[in-house]
């Protein structure tokens, strides 16, 4: 069964979109499911049928500025101008949705790469509402110095709807070093050119649009907001967190990120289990040979918290 819904995003502007997928049996567990930077939830559908044959009920939204939310709205880049919280009090507002609509049930989340600091965000704030939660493709203490000092800049220029070319460069060009020839721009998500192309044919990703100086912006601050112990000591002690990632996965400096994130955990006396897929990039959920194996892994850590 799928619903389609759509809720106002805390930006006051835009309509967000989503969807649920409930199976057919009686549902063990929620699943929301937070996507990455530039791209859509329906990039995880392979994840989501994989869950919901396990008996999971599946959340997933387009965040603003991005995929079917931004194709509506017409605001591609453009996360509106509630500050950089705004995804994650939107993924609140789609929880407390389904849990209205589905109450009583066991209720986690799955976040990858943007998605991941998303959910690092959501614990933080609302853990003690979560079974458990699911971080894969995270960063540790990602540089961001540089630009945002740049961004700064721009937004005090009266520039912040602008999208300044350099920028994305700026921040994220050191991450095709190990990627040897670069042809598309998006090689770091996944040594598969089948993926590489989709990504950046897909009509719904934001691959080839430009994302404004503000948005940027958001993005850094919320980095910002889950780095180090300080926010680990915020999120709920009793929460169970699985950690997952490649270890050549630049946007989690090839391991070192992810361990940062998990040892901050640890170091605030959490309950956090590690897993680095070793020869892979970012998208471990999208690499042929080991994504039945990434998606059971969440299944198999979701099913010991229900047991």
């Amino acid at each position: 069964m799928l619903y389609e819904v759509s809720f106002k995003s805390v930006n006051k502007r835009d309509d967000v979109q989503a969807w649920i997928y409930v199976p057919a049996a009686k549902p063990k567990g929620i699943v929301q499911l937070v996507h990455g930077f530039g791209e859509h939830s329906r990039r995880y559908l392979h994840m989501i049928m994989h869950f919901v044959e396990a008996g999971y009920i599946v959340a997933a939204d387009d965040h603003v500025g991005h995929g079917r939310t931004a194709m509506l709205n017409n605001t591609w880049g453009d996360w509106g101008d509630a500050g950089f919280e705004t995804m994650v009090e939107d993924e609140r507002q789609l929880k407390l949705l389904v849990a209205e609509k589905f109450p009583g049930i066991p209720y986690f989340f799955f976040g990858h790469s943007m998605g991941s600091v998303i959910t690092r965000q959501y614990i933080a704030k609302y853990g003690s509402e979560l079974a458990g939660a699911t971080i894969c493709g995270t960063c540790g203490d990602f540089p961001t110095k540089e630009t945002k000092e740049l961004l700064q800049k721009l937004v005090a220029e009266g520039k912040a709807k602008d999208s300044d070319p350099t920028v994305g460069v700026t921040l994220m060009g050191w991450m095709f070093e190990r990627c040897g020839e670069v042809k598309l721009g998006n090689e770091w998500i996944c040594h598969d050119p089948y993926v590489q192309v989709d990504h950046a044919d897909d009509p719904f990703d934001a691959f080839t649009k430009p994302t404004s100086n503000q948005a940027f912006l958001y993005f850094i601050e919320m980095m910002e907001d889950v780095t180090g112990k300080q926010w680990a000591e915020k999120v709920p002690k009793e929460l169970p967190i699985y950690s997952i990632g490649g270890d050549q996965d630049p946007y989690g400096t090839y391991g070192e990120g992810l361990y940062a994130v998990s040892n901050w955990l640890i170091s605030t006396g959490h309950d956090v289990k590690t897993k680095l897929y070793s020869g892979y990039r970012h998208e471990i959920h999208n690499y042929a040979d080991i994504k039945d194996e990434v998606e059971q892994g969440v299944i198999d850590f979701m099913a010991g918290i229900l047991a």
